[in-house]
């Protein structure tokens, strides 16, 4: 340990509050990047902690390692915890370890502690969620406590910042002492055991016997150990007789029986002891088999309203502003390629990728409040049930809700979800909820196959054929999770663990902070990817072969003399986007999209959207030469009514090819946004690429069985 610089761990249960306590340590000096050689995330910070007199200041540098009920793990992402706290050359081995301890479940949450502090490093009790605990009449002694462990107990509010700078003194003096007394939980071992733990700490230079016993009941777990040690280690358990699960079972009582008289020394009950009055009386109408249901549903109602209320004035003034700085710049600067690949490529590339910062701000602000006031867990619990018959878990109806405003901010969201088979399954079919990108597409399609009357005096049936589509993606999602689960192996036990969190009234400024992370996630890191491929759409679209573009202009320019300047600039454009290497790959594509009864300018316009769903919209307006507001559905209606088709003479969009089209981009994964954040949430490229491919194969077949069913 450097003079000054100290490196801490910080451990605990989940719903301990230990995120909370890590945001209210670090601030904003925190990063987030990959723990080494596994793809789970890692949240890093420092923080200060001042010295008194002739004490110099510490400067700590924290690491917030994943949630976890105990060390031997039950996830992939859990074995990270062992992996760093058995393995000295680790970098992020700790100096010094932050339990996190739930108050008001004291004597389940020193499990973890006595595990932890039985390494042998030094240890710091951080007493969290004493308010709870007072509500349901326990008072919790932390002197009493401390001087039972012999170890520095800190009492702390992490949610109000309360007790913080006596936690920081707490790990000042456990940092100075450098030791921990080790208390030795488990059982007395037999000789045998005792012969065994000796032999493992001399092969392995280790120098604390519950670290060597963890090598012989962890070792297949740990990434470090190579596999001739995992061998040799295998040997010693068959050469001494060691029983494996007769030891973690026998381990785990005698810790909870000596952890009982500790436990009950320390805390003071008066009256009744069970969750707080409010929380047993709201339980009984949010978790109840028909009315939790309904209010979900209801509250589904009002954040999906205020996504699309609230969402709706920024988003439009970020497109405005974009737009009116592209003019801006387009016109400040002389004409060229420059001009073009500034204004038309990089800046329309940001604006692609600011536009979705409201969404993801107010969903991620929206979902942290239903979180932070304990009302997601009970939505996990009862919907837990439906999803497991598809491969997912509770955990999984956060982001399928959420992607019907938006898959990017959605994906985010599966972040929650501790089993990493069912994240990715999450992740995987989360693109198939049918989100906002969707609707002009929907409403220009529906508007010219489906009738517009009511039914019954009061159902519109054009919004009856949204709604459709909308199941569709649903059950398109459920069936897609299902089919995968067949296919993808579960590497790892199904669990799912869910603390009851007592009910409170949301901290704000952990709200704020953790929509400001994902919209800072979003933008640094997803938004790379998308401006790339932005500029590569902008390259496409641009430029033909040879001069193509310049001799298909001029002959428009000879055939088009009559007419508005606006119907020549439009039939100008779509001249040379037809020329473009964008229109020439609409071509070259056009065999295989013909069966699905889309012709090469309808190929451009399928290319197009993969920048986003709605470019469709714009594409189609252009190829077509419409002039006016590409946003006029009736306008566009109009034309799209009157093209043909050119090997039949009739009408181009017919009911068979519109409702094609739809069923298409129900399940078609047609957005490099969500492409990019699948990117960044699985750490590479093999995910989605697959998710490209599986989501194409279904559009493609769907849209070729609707269209040969109804032509």
């Amino acid at each position: 340990m450097k003079l000054g610089i100290i490196k801490v761990a910080l451990i605990g249960n989940p719903n301990a509050g230990k995120s909370t306590l890590f945001n209210a340590l670090t601030g904003l000096r925190q990063k987030t990047g990959n723990f080494p050689g596994v793809t789970v995330e890692k949240k890093s910070g420092t923080f200060k902690i001042a010295g008194s007199g002739d004490e110099d200041d510490i400067t700590a540098s924290i690491v917030d390692l994943p949630g976890t009920y105990s060390i031997y793990p039950k996830s992939r992402d859990e074995r990270v915890v062992m992996d760093i706290l058995a393995n000295p050359r680790h970098p992020d081995h700790p100096d010094l370890i932050i339990i996190v301890a739930d108050a008001s479940n004291l004597q389940r949450n020193l499990l973890l502690f006595t595990e932890i502090n039985d390494l042998g490093i030094p240890t710091v009790l951080a007493l969290n969620m004493l308010d709870v605990a007072a509500s349901m009449n326990m008072s919790v002694n932390a002197v009493q406590l401390a001087m039972q462990l012999n170890v520095p107990v800190a009492s702390i509010n992490a949610r109000t910042g309360e007790g913080i700078d006596k936690l920081k003194e707490a790990v000042r003096h456990a940092a100075e002492k450098k030791h921990s007394t080790s208390f030795h939980y488990f059982y007395e071992p037999v000789q045998s055991d005792l012969a065994m733990i000796e032999e493992v700490k001399e092969l392995y230079h280790l120098d604390n016997d519950y670290v060597a016993l963890q090598y012989v009941c962890q070792h297949d777990n740990f990434s470090f150990l190579e596999q001739p040690v995992r061998a040799k280690l295998d040997a010693l358990i068959e050469k001494y007789g060691f029983d494996e699960s007769q030891f973690l079972a026998s381990e785990t009582i005698a810790r909870y029986e000596k952890l009982k008289p500790i436990v009950s020394r320390s805390i003071k009950k008066e009256g009744i002891t069970d969750q707080p009055y409010w929380t047993r009386k709201l339980d009984s109408i949010l978790l109840h088999r028909f009315w939790g249901y309904f209010t979900f549903a209801f509250v589904l109602l009002i954040v999906f309203q205020a996504i699309f209320a609230w969402a709706s004035y920024p988003m439009d003034l970020i497109d405005e502003g974009t737009a009116k700085s592209i003019e801006w710049v387009k016109n400040a600067l002389p004409e060229g390629v420059l001009n073009d690949l500034i204004t038309d490529g990089i800046m329309a590339g940001i604006g692609g990728i600011i536009i979705f910062i409201p969404q993801i701000a107010i969903l991620f602000a929206l979902v942290a409040v239903l979180e932070e006031s304990g009302y997601m867990a009970r939505v996990m619990v009862i919907m837990d049930k439906l999803m497991r018959r598809f491969g997912l878990n509770g955990r999984s109806v956060v982001p399928l809700i959420s992607g019907v405003a938006c898959a990017v901010p959605a994906i985010m969201t599966t972040r929650s979800i501790s089993s990493r088979y069912e994240r990715l399954l999450t992740i995987l079919v989360t693109p198939l909820m049918s989100c906002s990108a969707r609707l002009p597409i929907y409403a220009i399609l529906i508007a010219l196959v489906v009738p517009e009357y009511k039914v019954l005096g009061i159902l519109n049936v054009q919004g009856l054929a949204l709604l459709g589509l909308y199941t569709l993606g649903l059950v398109g999602a459920l069936g897609s999770a299902w089919l995968l689960s067949l296919f993808i192996p579960r590497k790892e036990p199904s669990y799912f663990m869910l603390e009851m969190p007592s009910y409170k009234v949301p901290r704000w400024g952990h709200v704020a902070f953790s929509s400001y992370e994902s919209v800072k996630s979003f933008v640094l890191e997803a938004g790379k990817v998308i401006m790339a491929i932005s500029i590569i759409l902008w390259v496409l679209a641009s430029y033909g072969p040879g001069d193509s573009m310049d001799r298909a202009e001029q002959a428009t320019i000879v055939q088009v003399k009559s007419g508005t300047q606006e119907q020549r600039d439009a039939a100008v454009a779509s001249a040379r986007l037809e020329s473009s290497y964008a229109g020439q790959f609409g071509r070259f594509i056009e065999p295989v999209i013909k069966p699905l009864g889309y012709d090469w300018k309808i190929g451009i316009a399928l290319l197009a959207s993969f920048a986003a769903r709605e470019v469709f919209v714009g594409t189609m307006a252009t190829i077509y030469s419409i002039s006016g507001d590409t946003e006029d559905v009736p306008t566009i209606k109009e034309r799209l009514v009157q093209e043909k088709n050119d090997v039949t003479g009739g009408p181009m969009f017919t009911p068979a090819v519109c409702y094609s089209l739809l069923i298409f981009y129900v399940f078609a994964m047609m957005c490099m946004s969500t492409i990019a954040v699948v990117y960044r949430e699985t750490h590479g490229w093999k995910w989605p690429l697959i998710q490209l491919v599986y989501l194409m194969v279904l559009a493609y077949v769907s849209a070729f069985a609707t269209y040969q069913l109804l032509s």
